[in-house]
């Protein structure tokens, strides 16, 4: 008579073979032909650079053996994590801590907020996620715009929404420069772009990327592709692409021909930088050198995990990148608006106020929508709590607002189960500390290897 088998051990099993059945469709993909391949395309998957945008692609020195280079040895997904390992990370969490338990107080925004220009000229609104308006010494600047209610290329499926976009695309008004910091879909959104098009705005793009926009509706004299550290002057402002440790990815056959970067953005009286998606790396320090110091940064604080950290900041290495790059403001993006990975909802708004106390970093946590001044940042108030769903078997407590200049950081969620803080465990080593030397990097892998999800 056979042992019995555990329900966690069979799913593992049966997550195993998905992984390696998904493995061979890629590889099939890889293999189809070009005919074959453009049936299946969907619109929402792009285009492939072609023509003089190839060419750029083909003869950037970042451009290696067929794929561009990260500017360090990068996997996408490290410690060679297979399908099972990912499988049991997920049963592990807390799924009901993943979104949050109530409706999320998204501020509305009117039009009329932003009718009159920022007093000091520089004004932030976050629209969720790594969606950002910048009004940037009297030009209106919207970093990866994405109105969609799932970062799909499918209506139907993929992580939906968590809070609704404060205000209507259609209410935004006019937008002199749409920046995109790579392909991904919680970045790069079809029908948003396809909206923007409507307008007179230019779009700021990494090599190859400009190809997506061309084939859906974006005339090629509006588009501005740029490696990194080019930089192209646009309506007063120069915008520069720089490094950046990620990668793209946009359908079911892999490309390497689309760059990724952060931004550099130059006004006549202020200077922003906006992360994209990266991991740490040396890179944030030389930008710091080159350009520095930021009036305000936006940097990613969300969807880590211990399977992929080489591609995503953690909150604390985001605390550690604004500090290298001599930023003054630091507001987190990338987090509350779409579940990515398996941390809780609120955990990265929690360890990046943790982070940035520690290293004597200011931050501003807006409710999204409400715009800011980084001349004058509002009041951390840990908005978030009252709607985060508690741990299993605790009460979700709601302390006082957070106040500039503390010297303690109320309790957290996982604080009140009395167990400790959650560490990315693998990661202890590469995470930054506050003593570290703002050239130096963590710990760096061997190869760039391993597949990732798509976001």
């Amino acid at each position: 008579m056979s042992r019995p088998v555990s329900w966690l051990f069979r799913a593992g099993e049966l997550a195993a073979e998905a992984g390696l059945a998904l493995r061979d469709a890629k590889r099939s993909y890889r293999t189809l032909p070009r005919e074959t391949w453009q049936r299946m395309r969907t619109d929402a998957f792009g285009a492939d650079p072609s023509g003089w945008r190839l060419h750029r692609v083909r003869n950037s020195p970042h451009f290696v053996d067929g794929s561009f280079r990260n500017p360090v040895a990068t996997r996408r997904l490290a410690y060679a994590h297979t399908p099972l390992a990912l499988m049991r990370t997920k049963l592990a969490a807390d799924p009901n801590r993943r979104a949050p338990a109530a409706a999320v107080p998204v501020h509305r925004l009117l039009p009329m907020e932003l009718a009159t220009p920022p007093a000091s000229g520089l004004r932030l609104t976050w629209l969720g996620h790594a969606t950002v308006l910048a009004e940037l010494d009297g030009v209106r600047v919207l970093f990866d715009p994405v109105w969609s209610e799932r970062c799909s290329p499918f209506d139907w499926i993929g992580p939906k929404r968590l809070h609704p976009v404060p205000l209507p695309l259609a209410e935004l008004g006019p937008v002199d420069v749409v920046v995109i910091s790579h392909d991904h879909y919680d970045h790069l959104d079809m029908p948003t772009v396809r909206t923007l098009a409507a307008g007179d705005a230019v779009f700021a793009v990494p090599l190859g990327v400009g190809a997506h926009l061309e084939h859906w509706g974006v005339s090629p004299r509006r588009i501005v592709d740029l490696d990194w550290w080019e930089s192209a002057e646009l309506d007063g402002l120069r915008l520069t692409a720089t490094p950046a440790r990620h990668y793209c990815s946009r359908g079911p056959r892999p490309s390497g021909r689309f760059l990724w970067s952060s931004w550099v953005v130059e006004g006549k009286r202020h200077r922003l930088f906006h992360s994209g998606d990266s991991g740490y790396f040396p890179g944030f320090a030389e930008i710091g050198r080159r350009f520095g110091p930021f009036d305000a940064t936006m940097m990613q604080v969300g969807a880590y995990s211990e399977h992929w950290p080489e591609v995503h900041l953690t909150p604390e290495e985001a605390v550690q990148a604004h500090r290298d790059l001599g930023g003054d403001v630091m507001l987190p993006v990338h987090w509350g608006t779409f579940d990515l990975a398996p941390h809780p909802w609120e955990e990265p708004a929690e360890r990046v106020v943790a982070a940035a106390q520690d290293a004597g970093v200011t931050l501003a946590l807006p409710r999204p929508g409400r715009p800011f001044e980084p001349a004058a940042p509002p009041t951390a108030k840990p908005w978030w709590r009252p709607v985060a769903a508690a741990p299993s078997g605790a009460d979700l407590l709601v302390p006082d607002g957070l106040t500039r200049g503390s010297t303690t950081v109320p309790d957290t969620p996982a604080a009140l189960t009395a167990a400790p803080a959650r560490p990315d465990a693998p990661l202890a080593e590469a995470r930054p500390t506050a003593d570290r030397s703002p050239g130096q990097s963590p710990g760096q892998s061997p190869a760039q290897d391993g597949e990732v999800p798509l976001f």
